[in-house]
């Protein structure tokens, strides 16, 4: 929707790479709105494994949360909410180590 209103009315008729702009103002939008939803989709992908049964989504591979807004604060208060938003480059949390034999951050 962003993208139709700059294409709409803050593009220029009159400019000779009309459909370039237009496509580049999509491609930005939608790397902006993946930005500000990414919280949403990591909360909604970790509530769906969330006490379900597999190894992935039970202690002490991952913690149990009651409500999504459990797990959103829990997240917030650990550094987490762009965990794995990244292709190429992964962060530790600050603080935190890695203990390699129980396959934790701690």
């Amino acid at each position: 929707m962003l993208a139709h209103l700059i294409n709409t009315y803050a593009i220029d008729d009159t400019t000779n790479r009309m459909g370039e702009i237009k496509s580049c103002s999509q491609a930005v939008t939608g790397f902006f709105a993946s930005m500000l939803t990414y919280p949403f989709v990591l909360v909604s992908n970790l509530m769906a494994v969330n006490n379900c049964g597999l190894a992935g989504g039970l202690p002490p591979y991952a913690s149990v949360y009651p409500s999504w807004v459990d797990c959103w604060k829990h997240l917030s208060q650990e550094g987490n909410m762009s965990r794995g938003n990244s292709l190429f480059f992964r962060k530790i949390p600050a603080g935190k180590t890695y203990a390699l034999d129980q396959k934790r951050f701690y």
